[in-house]
């Protein structure tokens, strides 16, 4: 736990670095533009995905357009917020290394593009199957109100705690290492964390790169703590 909320207070007081806010900049404007560009096109293509089966105004079809991306923004944002920032995350784990961990920089091994993109996928994909698994479950309890965003907030507390992890250990990896050193329950804790903050406005504009700040963090003490017990 104390491991989990030092990350926590490290990643958020380096908010202010240069090489994360153009990280934050970057990701934060691609993953705008993919939901305004969703947007646009939900609102061109609903008349005609539905117009020979209802006869509904122009006004009401914007209606029902807006309803239906702001719940993909909401179920959505995390998983599209994340896989952006996977493209950019060498920027922040690199970042966190320089200025507390200079010795993991230099050794570090810098990401092809390729994987890069493989790991994004990889990341949709979990995250896409994983949240259908749990939409019946949360179906299921939607009749306690509050049923369902636990059964969300716990499976993408998982989710994120290995993604966010996984940033900062991919570049570290050895060959042969199949498992990153940061244990189940640190990575549920930091997911769980982030997975908070992305329910709240604004902040979840900033979760993703507190959490691949923190996730740097805890795998190098992590690390740290595995070197010392061998």
């Amino acid at each position: 736990m104390s491991a989990v909320v030092k990350s926590f207070a490290l990643a958020i007081g380096q908010l202010g670095d240069g090489a994360i806010l153009r990280v934050l900049m970057k990701s934060l404007a691609i993953t705008l533009v993919i939901f305004v560009a969703f947007a646009f096109a939900l609102n061109e293509a609903l008349p005609w995905l539905v117009g020979s089966y209802l006869d509904l105004g122009e006004d009401t079809y914007l209606v029902i357009s807006l309803l239906i991306f702001l719940l993909a923004a909401w179920l959505l944002f995390r998983i599209v917020a994340l896989a952006v920032l996977q493209f950019f995350a060498d920027e922040v784990v690199l970042a966190v290394e320089r200025k507390h961990y200079p010795l993991a920089a230099e050794r570090a091994r810098k990401l092809p593009f390729r994987e890069d993109l493989s790991n994004s996928l990889k990341g949709v994909g979990r995250a896409l199957l994983f949240n259908a698994l749990a939409a019946p479950v949360a179906l299921v309890l939607l009749f306690t109100a509050v049923g369902p965003a636990i059964v969300f907030l716990l499976v993408n507390a998982v989710l994120l705690g290995r993604e966010l992890t996984d940033m900062a250990w991919f570049r570290q990896r050895e060959a042969g290492e199949e498992q990153s050193p940061v244990g189940a329950a640190s990575r549920f804790l930091l997911g769980a964390g982030i997975a908070g903050l992305m329910l709240v406005p604004f902040a979840n504009l900033l979760a993703p790169i507190i959490g691949a700040a923190a996730g740097t963090h805890l795998y190098q003490s992590s690390q740290r703590r595995v070197s010392t017990d061998a």
